[in-house]
This record gives structure tokens, sequence and C-alpha cells, in this order.
């Protein structure tokens, strides 16, 4: 199957780390959400829907494009071990 992907927004356009922000964790760029409470959502089961309407500062498109970027971090990753 042929699958076009869009084009893929960069990390650094995505995140964000500021030493008064959180102590320098990555965040989601423009919130104060760092990104791993997106994924350990996700991981316990919580729709999109359900972190968007708990973190009312962090914009769908954004959550998509960390979700996406993630994915193929992942692809890049198995076809570099030659998974």
């Amino acid at each position: 199957m042929n699958v076009q992907r869009k084009t893929m927004p960069s990390g650094a356009s995505l995140f964000d780390t500021d030493p008064e922000i959180l102590g320098n964790r990555l965040v989601l760029r423009g919130t104060r959400i760092p990104v791993e409470v997106l994924f350990e959502n996700l991981a316990d089961g919580m729709s999109l829907k359900e972190i968007l309407d708990a973190y009312h500062g962090l914009r769908r498109d954004t959550a998509i494009a960390a979700i996406e970027l993630a994915g193929t971090v992942i692809e890049q990753v198995e076809q570099s071990r030659g998974a």
C-alpha cells in the first residue's frame, strides 16, 4: 500500500523547554503541558477528546502532530534496526 504522508512538523516546532517552565521539562509548545502527559494519558486508555477536554491549553492539531511524529520516529528506529 502506498500511503502519502503530509510534511511532518519538526520536534522543534512542537516542543519547547524553558528553565522557568516546569524545571526545563519538555512541554508541548505554547503550553505548560509536559509531552509525556499526552502519551501517558493515551496509554491509560483516554481518548484524544478526553485529553483535550482535560487540558484546555492543548490544541488538537498539536496533539495529533506530536502523536504522528512519535510514530514516525518509531518507524525510523525500527527500520534502522532492520525490524
